[in-house]
């Protein structure tokens, strides 16, 4: 599977950027899934619901599935938090895995930038950082997209991955 991440400061506009590249690669027939990293405690399952009394009966993992889909709950407990790699190893095969998210990682990437949010480029520190989609013009060394060009954001992943 071919890999690409988008990155960048809380408020640059990542999550917009992955729906609507999702949406764009998608429609050009090519099989996309998503990775996504949160900083913070976040719970898929409601208190009271079947799923959630299995796991804090103590379930490692729980399952839930019907003919529309399926979703695996893993408890990780005193597990350390997964690596990437590991994470992808679970995933079904499909062309291309866009990961929002682990700027940390060392697969190819493109930072969302709002220039309101006030915070620092990443890009200038890290060669993993292949391009920036910014809303204002910047003066880097790599390509620079506007924010809302996702078709030529897109193109250049594409090329990027050899897709």
């Amino acid at each position: 599977m071919k890999l690409y991440g988008v990155v960048g400061w809380k408020n640059a506009g990542k999550t917009g950027l992955m729906e609507r590249l999702v949406t764009e690669i998608t429609g050009r027939g090519i099989r996309v899934s998503t990775v996504k990293h949160a900083h913070h405690s976040f719970d898929v399952d409601h208190e009271g619901k079947d799923s959630h009394r299995h796991r804090v009966a103590g379930a490692t993992e729980v399952m839930l599935a019907s003919r529309n889909r399926f979703a695996l709950m893993h408890e990780l407990r005193d597990e350390a938090e997964p690596t990437l790699e590991e994470l992808l190893a679970r995933l079904s095969p499909v062309d291309l895995v866009l990961i929002e998210g682990y700027k940390r990682d060392a697969h190819p990437k493109v930072e969302a930038h709002r220039a309101e949010a006030g915070n620092p480029l990443i890009a200038p520190g890290d060669p993993t950082v292949r391009a920036v989609a910014s809303d204002v013009p910047l003066a880097l060394d790599r390509p620079v997209f506007d924010l809302n060009d996702t078709s030529a954001i897109a193109d250049f992943i594409l090329a990027e991955v050899g897709l």
